[in-house]
This record gives structure tokens, C-alpha cells and sequence, in this order.
């Protein structure tokens, strides 16, 4: 591969095209009425970064190609169900709709701030697949092997629990119900979880270069997102005040983020 541009300044372009691009969709959101559309540019645009990092910067082959088109793959995944499950048809996300009522007449001045810190977070969660491009061991071994694994399970669950989710928010006789089919059995959010994991997939592609540690931002931050800011929190606050007690019991009996055996309810 050529070397077209040094790391930093990949990162520095990255920045300022996701930058841009998240302002043009502060002021779509202005016309639409729904800042949803985030979520699903966050999700895009960390693969659109992997592959700008893989074709401009230098890393030895095949395992620069390897970490562009597989981060490429998890993101436009994500990115076509968030598009499909919280945008298309849809009225705007109920965490939206609760900033919108707590901010009043500062909500476009919050938005603007709020698209351009996720564009920001886009930028840190890249570095980990930019320091796995680089990584400069020339050929693929145990580690890169395991990486592919950890990635393929991790989508590959994500992808059931999305559908198992879907399919059973889909029919109207579970509406008001917790699903608890599947993996939604074993964990209340295995979606969260199988994501999470995929972040160790850069991990070990990076180990072995200069800078590996860096990938552990990755798996570092979604925990922290996940537990503490944007994920379960907020996501559990809504299912308790749509279903009540249906899900406490569910609180109760099955793990939160691992997926593991349910326990029994003793209440």
C-alpha cells in the first residue's frame, strides 16, 4: 500500500469531514424534527473512517485491508437497522423527545453541541482501527486469527438479538410484554453486549504494534457509555415506565449485560 498520509493527519481530515457532514445534519434535523438521524451517522461514519484509514494510511497488507472491511461491515449493519428500526416511519426517539422538553428554546443550540461531541467520540473510537491498520507485523497470525473470531461472533449475535427483537416488537399481541425469547432470555441487553465485544476485535489486531494500547479505548469507552451514560440506563428508565412491573420481574431474574443462566424470581 502507498503511504498517502501520516496517522495524525488521516485522524485531523477524519475529524473535520465528520465535523462537517454532522452540521449538515444538525440542520436536517432542524427541517425533520428528529435528531435520531445521529445515531445512525455515528454508526456510519466509523466505518466510513476504518476505510479512509486502510486506503490513505500505511500498514502492511492483508491486515489493513482486513480491519477496513470488517469495521466497515459491523458499522453499515448497525447503521441500516438503526435507519430501519428508529428512523424510517417512525417518530423520534423518546431520549430526543425528553431533551427536547427538558432544554425549551436552547434545544438547537444543545443539538449543534451534541452532534458535534458524537462526531468527536466517532474520531476517538476510530483511533483503535487506525492503530490496528498500523500495526506494522507483516504477516497474520494467532492474534489476527482470534480478532476475526471475536469479530464474527460478536455481529453475528448482534444480528439475532436485533432480529429477535424486531420480531417480537412486530407483533401486536406482545405489545406492553417484555421479550424474553432468545438471547433476551440470557441478557436483558445482548445487543449491547455483542457490540461491546466487537470492540475486542481491534484489540487484537493491534497487538503487537507501538501504540496497541490505544485499541483499549474502545472497549474502555462503550463499557462506560453502555452502563453508565447513553445505553442501559436510559433505555431501562423507558422499559420501566411502558411495562412496570412485567419488567421488574425481568430486573430480577436475568443478568443485565453478560448473557447468562436466568435466575429464579423469589418475590
Amino acid at each position: 500500500m502507498v503511504s498517502t498520509l501520516s496517522p495524525i493527519a488521516a485522524v485531523l481530515i477524519g475529524w473535520a469531514f465528520v465535523a462537517l457532514i454532522m452540521g449538515a445534519l444538525w440542520l436536517l434535523q432542524m427541517r425533520t424534527g428528529d435528531a435520531g438521524i445521529v445515531d445512525v451517522a455515528w454508526s456510519a461514519f466509523l466505518g466510513l473512517l476504518a476505510i479512509f484509514y486502510a486506503v490513505t494510511v500505511s500498514g502492511p497488507m492483508p491486515r489493513a485491508a482486513l480491519v477496513g472491511v470488517l469495521a466497515a461491515i459491523w458499522s453499515f449493519r448497525l447503521a441500516i437497522y438503526l435507519l430501519k428500526d428508529r428512523i424510517i416511519g417512525k417518530e423520534e426517539d423518546g431520549r430526543y423527545q425528553q431533551i427536547r422538553e427538558s432544554q425549551g428554546s436552547r434545544i438547537q443550540t444543545f443539538f449543534f453541541f451534541f452532534f458535534q461531541a458524537q462526531g468527536l467520540l466517532d474520531v476517538i473510537l476510530s483511533l483503535p482501527m487506525l492503530v490496528a491498520i498500523i500495526n506494522p507485523r507483516p504477516e497474520l497470525g494467532p492474534f489476527d486469527f482470534a480478532a476475526i473470531a471475536i469479530w464474527l461472533v460478536s455481529v453475528v449475535g448482534e444480528s439475532i438479538a436485533d432480529r429477535q427483537l424486531a420480531r417480537f416488537r412486530a407483533n401486536p399481541d406482545n405489545k406492553g410484554k417484555v421479550c424474553q425469547s432468545g438471547l433476551w432470555r440470557y441478557s436483558r441487553h445482548p445487543n449491547y453486549f455483542f457490540e461491546w465485544l466487537h470492540w475486542w476485535t481491534y484489540v487484537l489486531f493491534a497487538i503487537g504494534g507501538s501504540y496497541w494500547w490505544l485499541s483499549l479505548l474502545g472497549p474502555a469507552l462503550m463499557l462506560f457509555f453502555i452502563l453508565k451514560v447513553t445505553g442501559i440506563p436510559p433505555t431501562e428508565a423507558r422499559a420501566i415506565q411502558s411495562r412496570g412491573d412485567a419488567y421488574r420481574a425481568y430486573q430480577r431474574t436475568t443478568s443485565t449485560f453478560v448473557p447468562w443462566f436466568p435466575k429464579r424470581d423469589e418475590t
